[in-house]
Formats: structure tokens, C-alpha cells, sequence
């Protein structure tokens, strides 16, 4: 036997434990978590010390025969009280702190049940598979088998009756999460029903071992599973939303970033690209790109372009988000492409460069004439969004006579016509018209 299945279902338990052991770092005292923790630590341990090869080390490094049987059944124990705890933090109420000390109580006589049976029985002969039904008219031992299976059939029990029943009152991640607890709960009731029944059988004189080497396995593998699942899924699922959303901004930002590509390559701004990163490591590595490139540009953004580009986007649509979305990307990809073509203008005193004065003034977006400099803020996230949407968007209208503008061939959901038109045509004339596309 190679124990896969238990080796397999330990690293899948484990795995969830990994996953909550940050949060429980920063939340020790979390009675409600380390019952999770627990739970899931303890599942694994179980699988671990059953396990075919594990058994026989143990009783080979202990000189004990049969030692790893006793010793996995306290463990298991120990899984169906820390199952319980956890039941009863979920439920909550007024009297957890005691229902909690009644469960660890119970389960520990059981442990001590285990403990005194196995030194009042005799069992020399080493079953690394199959103990339950060989020693189950052994004295003492038979005794020993069938208390931990009947504490882990009542843990299990409970859990399964209990995550059921609550998984109708409540709704979403929660729900799924409360079902697949509960039907792998029922799993883990399949492993402890078809070893009571093949001990049972055992009595009566019949050989029915192969539902406790084969059949057991089985359901509490699939119960870890299920298991693991269920708890994971409520507690891991707000993050995965994070993640989402952090891998359609990160995508989003994409046009923006290959627009500052010249001037991030050229000058050295982009920092490494992290490997194996979560979805916000990345999304954190495109800004910072984006901001240093910004950044640098800052004394090369023309005021008078960003504002005929907003005043003519504002005008044509009457949408102040998408006018400044337009007006930003005009900015950008003109000073992105000044730097591709020609140095840095050279700064004036306190590092802004000049400008010509503006056509009007129009609040805090506009510089003074002393300075030549926007007043306005870089933009935030959800600008950027807008302005590399504009930047990746196709020309509305088509080919506009053949002489396809700068970004024309890049994917995109809002048309960026208004930008290439606003960056290119004199101070009269800002979109040429009325334009054929909203940004």
C-alpha cells in the first residue's frame, strides 16, 4: 500500500491551512479562526498517520506494535473536538465558552478511553490496513476501535446535520461553502459507518475487511476534499474577488503602459517584473510603471492641448469624466512622444518646463502663465482606466482616409478619435468638427 489517497488528502488539507496561516498570524487570539486552523491541521495529521508507510514507521522507530493505531485514533479524536469547537463558534450565542469546554471534555476522556484500552490489550502483531477488523474481538482493543469511531461518527454527525441545516437560512459564497462542508461531513460518516460495519461483521463471524481498506479510504479522502473546500470557499472568496478585479485593471491599464513604453525603456523607469505575483502584486508593479513614467513627463505636459482636449470632449458629450479621460490622453501621448523624437525640454527655474500661456483660464486645471505647469493632480487609478481604455480604442468611423493615427490598431471599447484629433489639430480647430466617436 502506498497510501496515496492519505497523502494526497493531507496535502489538500494542508494546503487550506497554508492558506489561512497569514490571517492567523495576524489574528491570534481569533478564537473562531483557530478553530479553522485547527480543524484543518488536525484532518491532515489524520491522513498523515494513517497512511501505510507512516504506520510502519511509526511502529518500527517506536519498537511498539501497533502504537501508530492508538496514536492515529487520538489524533482523529482530536479532529472530531476540533470539528465541533468549530460548529459551535459558528453558531455563536451566549453559552459558546461553555458548550466549547463540554466538547474538549468529552473528547478528552475519549482520548484517555483510547490511551487505557491500548495498554490493557495485547496486540503483537503488526496491521498496518486492516487493525480494526483483525483485533475486533481482540479485549481492550476491540473496545479502543469501536470509541473512536463512534466519537467520530457523533463529530461528524453534527457537523454535517448542523452545516445543512444553516446552509438554507443563509445565501452565496457562505451557502456553498455550508453545503460543501456538509456533504463532506456525510463523507467523513461514510469512513467511520463502513469500519463499524465491517467490525460488526467481524463479530458475527463474517470477513467483510475490505470496507475498512477500501471503502473507508475512499470517503475520507473525498471528505477532506469536500472538506477543505467548504471552509476555504466563504473565508478565501472575497479575496479572489480582489484578485479578479485586480487582473481586469491590471488588463485595462495595458494600452496606457505600452503608450510610456519609450520613455520607461529609454530612461530606465519600470522596475523588475515580479514572478509568481498575486493578481495585486501585479497590478501595483503596472502603476508604479505608469506613475514613473508620468512622472517624468510631468514638466512636458502640455496645459493649452489638455484644454481644448477637454473643452471640445465636454462640449461634444457633456461628460466630465470621459472630457478629462480624452484631455489626459491627449497630454500623454503627446509628451510620450516629444520624448520618443526629441529630448526633454529643458526644465525652467523649479523644474517646470515653459509653456505657452493658455487660450482661457478654467479653474485648477490650468496653469499660470508664470509657470506654463497643470495645476491639476496626476491622474488616480480610475482616470488611468478611462484614459488607457481611449488609448487602446479603434478609430470610430474606420480608415480615416487611409492614415491610420498613432494606437489605431489597438483593442479597446470606447473610440479614441477625439485624442489622435485633439492632439494633432491647432488651437481653433480642437476635434476638426463635430466628431464621429465618443471617448
Amino acid at each position: 500500500m502506498t497510501g496515496l489517497i492519505n497523502y494526497v488528502s493531507c496535502g489538500a488539507l494542508w494546503l487550506g491551512l497554508a492558506v489561512k496561516t497569514p490571517d492567523l498570524v495576524r489574528h491570534r487570539h481569533d478564537p473562531y479562526l483557530r478553530a479553522i486552523c485547527a480543524v484543518l491541521g488536525l484532518a491532515g495529521v489524520c491522513f498523515l498517520l494513517g497512511a501505510a508507510p507512516t504506520v510502519g514507521a511509526v511502529n518500527r522507530i517506536s519498537g511498539v506494535p501497533n502504537l501508530a493505531a492508538p496514536v492515529t485514533y487520538a489524533s482523529i479524536t482530536a479532529y472530531s473536538a476540533a470539528s465541533q469547537v468549530l460548529i459551535v463558534h459558528w453558531r455563536g450565542g451566549e453559552r459558546v465558552r461553555r458548550v466549547v469546554r463540554c466538547w474538549v471534555l468529552a473528547y478528552a476522556a475519549v482520548l484517555v478511553g483510547i490511551a487505557v484500552m491500548f495498554a490493557l490489550g495485547r496486540a503483537p502483531v503488526e496491521r498496518r490496513t486492516d487493525l480494526d477488523t483483525y483485533y475486533a474481538t481482540t479485549p481492550f482493543i476491540s473496545e479502543m476501535i469501536v470509541l473512536y469511531l463512534v466519537g467520530h461518527l457523533t463529530a461528524v454527525s453534527v457537523t454535517t446535520v448542523s452545516s445543512l441545516r444553516w446552509a438554507r437560512e443563509v445565501s452565496g459564497r457562505l451557502r456553498a461553502g455550508l453545503v460543501l462542508l456538509g456533504v463532506g461531513s456525510l463523507c467523513n460518516a461514510g469512513y467511520s459507518v463502513s469500519k463499524l460495519v465491517a467490525v460488526v461483521a467481524r463479530w458475527c463471524g463474517r470477513d467483510w475487511s475490505a470496507l475498512g481498506t477500501g471503502v473507508s479510504p475512499a470517503a475520507a479522502g473525498l471528505g477532506a476534499l469536500l472538506t477543505s473546500v467548504g471552509i476555504l470557499v466563504p473565508l478565501a472568496g472575497p479575496r479572489l474577488t480582489e484578485w479578479r478585479r485586480s487582473l481586469r485593471t491590471y488588463a485595462r491599464l495595458e494600452p496606457l503602459e505600452r503608450e510610456l513604453d519609450g520613455v520607461l525603456t529609454r530612461h530606465a523607469l519600470r522596475l523588475p517584473r515580479p514572478r509568481w505575483a498575486s493578481p495585486s502584486t501585479l497590478l501595483m508593479w503596472r502603476q508604479t510603471s505608469i506613475h514613473n513614467a508620468l512622472g517624468y513627463l510631468d514638466a512636458s505636459f502640455d496645459h493649452a492641448l489638455f484644454e481644448r482636449a477637454h473643452d471640445a470632449a465636454l462640449d461634444a458629450f457633456g461628460d466630465k469624466e470621459q472630457a478629462e479621460a480624452a484631455a489626459w490622453a491627449a497630454v500623454i501621448r503627446a509628451a510620450a512622444g516629444s520624448q520618443n523624437g526629441r529630448p526633454r525640454p529643458a526644465p525652467a527655474p523649479g523644474g517646470l518646463a515653459p509653456l505657452p500661456a493658455p487660450p482661457r483660464s478654467a479653474g485648477t486645471r490650468t496653469a499660470s502663465a508664470a509657470t506654463g505647469r497643470l495645476t491639476a493632480s496626476a491622474p488616480g487609478v480610475a482616470v488611468l482606466i478611462r484614459v488607457a481604455d481611449a488609448l487602446g480604442a479603434p478609430p470610430a468611423g474606420g480608415d480615416r482616409g487611409g492614415a491610420a493615427g498613432p494606437g489605431d490598431d489597438r483593442g479597446g471599447t470606447v473610440p479614441s478619435a477625439g485624442v489622435r484629433d485633439a492632439t494633432a489639430a491647432p488651437s481653433g480647430d480642437v476635434l476638426g468638427g463635430t466628431p464621429s466617436g465618443a471617448l
